[in-house]
């Protein structure tokens, strides 16, 4: 028996057991899915696309349903490795906008106002140029200025400016409008990952154990309380019991299958599927929110992009000098700049956000013609439309039934549109003008028509789950503000899946929030 158990050894997860186990009088248990991360191309920043290629992620086949039709798209994918998310994401560092945590309080998340969690931001963040109202130095998760920046990306921000927007150096000092460069999480030149800020440090202490490789198959009840988990480890079944409180952080996805594999969630569903009922709960599965984006692809004229490291001579010089001096092209996460733009839809702040890619194929898959190009991506952050997941079976290696309803609101749509039309006036911009040849995708489009054909065909998930075991006061709210899961005791849901809504921007820093918020009212409560 342990104090604690933490499911799930992603983002918040990892936050959550390295703070409870600061605590030497208590003992934690911090089960993931996953393997170890100890794969070097989770390491080196230039290579995370990599991840996506081998057994890190866990792949869902999503359904289609009749309100899902607006998105040809239909695969998402959850990390499955330590460290979650911050292993195998582009290591953006982007809290989203003030105004989303207003708008939390608005959907009853009392506590969560911007105000009152800018301290967690803080506390766990060690920023390499920040230190001010709005950052804090000297906390687990490094975060710093791109260490190489490429030569394309200072051109392309030029043609932002020209474009209309305004520089920005600091997209988390509360404003979030304008160009400007991506502060990451990287620290000396390597990913600065949940598990290697908080975990790697937190395992030396005798009174926290990691298992990896390990899938917990429900969570297990006595009169209302959450007292252990049942795992599955290799072929090998056994219970672990909970002295004080499980934790559930295995993701917008997997929190809310565990629970109703485990009796919590809709009565009328779970009983439909043969799952005996622990407690009613209904909001679980449901208020799934995602971003959605869509890639701008063009040929350039020359090697003046990251396609010149498709060579092994340059890869090979590249990799050199990252061994000798951990600098170059290999210390780069490929996309270091950005924009946030207000489409029309919205006028007080940003809805849409630009990735820009000095290289080409990690977005679409494919290489433009000549073989050197660059890539811009556009992300609708501020989504309306809501989906929903539930159960298959009760067998917990069947995926959820997932029903994420993209595009379903005509906003999202017209928004695509717009931000596509804005992302080719700024490629079309002075300033970029001697290193494009041409635009390959989406290339000429004359009518709306054509946009939202493109939209739908190419457009895919921003890998961006969350909401589906939403905080909240409201009867479909499934926790509480504290993150307690109502009408149980002894359990909480520590993850993005308590997002009332999702933020305008990347979710890691906001998950890791999260989990720092989690972690610090466990440790305040009564035993």
């Amino acid at each position: 028996m342990v104090d604690f158990i933490v499911v799930g050894g992603g983002s918040a997860g990892c936050v959550v057991a390295s703070r409870l186990s600061e605590n030497p009088d208590v003992s934690v248990l911090l089960i993931e899915q996953g393997p170890r991360d100890s794969s070097p191309y989770i390491h080196m920043p230039v290579t995370y696309y990599k991840t996506a290629q081998g057994n890190l992620l866990q792949r869902f086949e999503q359904v289609r349903s009749e309100a899902d039709k607006h998105l040809d798209a239909q695969t998402m994918v959850q990390p499955r490795v330590l460290g979650g998310g911050s292993s195998v994401n582009a290591m953006l560092y982007i809290r989203g906008a003030p105004d989303d945590y207003e708008r939390w309080v608005e959907q009853g998340a009392k506590g969560w106002s911007y105000k009152e969690v800018l301290p967690f931001f803080k506390r766990s963040e060690d920023n390499d140029r920040l230190s001010n109202e709005a950052h804090g130095e000297g906390g687990p998760l490094g975060v710093s200025d791109p260490c190489y920046v490429h030569p394309l990306s200072r051109s392309w921000l030029k043609a932002c400016q020209e474009a209309g927007l305004a520089f920005n150096s600091d997209f988390n000092s509360g404003e979030q409008a304008g160009c400007g460069f991506y502060q990451l999480t990287i620290r000396n030149a390597r990913r600065s990952s949940a598990a290697v800020a908080f975990l790697k440090p937190a395992q030396r202490r005798s009174n926290l154990k990691v298992r990896t490789d390990c899938r917990v198959l429900r969570i297990v009840f006595k009169r209302g309380r959450a007292v252990g988990v049942e795992i599955a480890d290799g072929q090998r079944k056994s219970t672990i019991y909970a002295d004080r409180e499980v934790i559930i952080s295995a993701g917008a996805i997997n929190s809310p299958h565990l629970l109703m594999l485990s009796g919590v969630g809709p009565a009328a569903h779970l009983q439909s599927c043969g799952v005996e009922v622990v407690h009613d709960l209904p909001g679980v599965g449901q208020n799934l929110c995602d971003h959605v984006d869509i890639y701008m692809t063009y040929q350039l004229s020359g090697p003046y992009s990251y396609d010149r490291y498709k060579s092994l001579l340059w890869q090979s010089w590249a990799g050199l000098e990252y061994l000798l001096f951990r600098r170059g092209p290999v210390t780069s996460n490929v996309m270091d700049s950005g924009a946030f733009w207000s489409s029309s839809q919205s006028t007080d702040r940003p809805d849409i956000q630009y990735i820009f890619l000095c290289g080409s194929g990690i977005e679409s898959g494919a290489p433009v013609p000549g073989g050197f190009g660059c890539t811009l991506n556009a992300t609708h952050i501020r989504p309306k439309s809501r989906g929903w997941l539930g159960l298959r079976s009760t067998d917990p290696a069947q995926s959820p039934h997932i029903v994420p309803n993209y595009l379903s609101e005509p906003s999202d749509l017209g928004c695509l549109v717009e931000a596509v039309q804005h992302g080719q006036e700024i490629m079309s911009q002075k300033a970029l003008s001697k290193y494009i040849e041409r635009e390959h995708m989406p290339g000429k489009l004359a009518t709306k028509a054509d946009y939202e054909q493109y939209i739908r065909r190419y457009a895919q998930s921003s890998l961006h789950p969350s909401g589906t075991c939403r905080m909240g006061t409201d009867d479909l709210a499934v926790l509480d503000p504290e993150l307690r899961v109502r009408g149980l005791d002894g359990l909480r849901v520590i993850d993005a899946s308590a997002m009332p809504s999702v933020v305008s921007g990347n979710t890691n820093a906001p998950t890791i929030m999260i989990g720092e918020r989690g972690a610090d009212f466990i440790l305040r409560s009564p035993r």
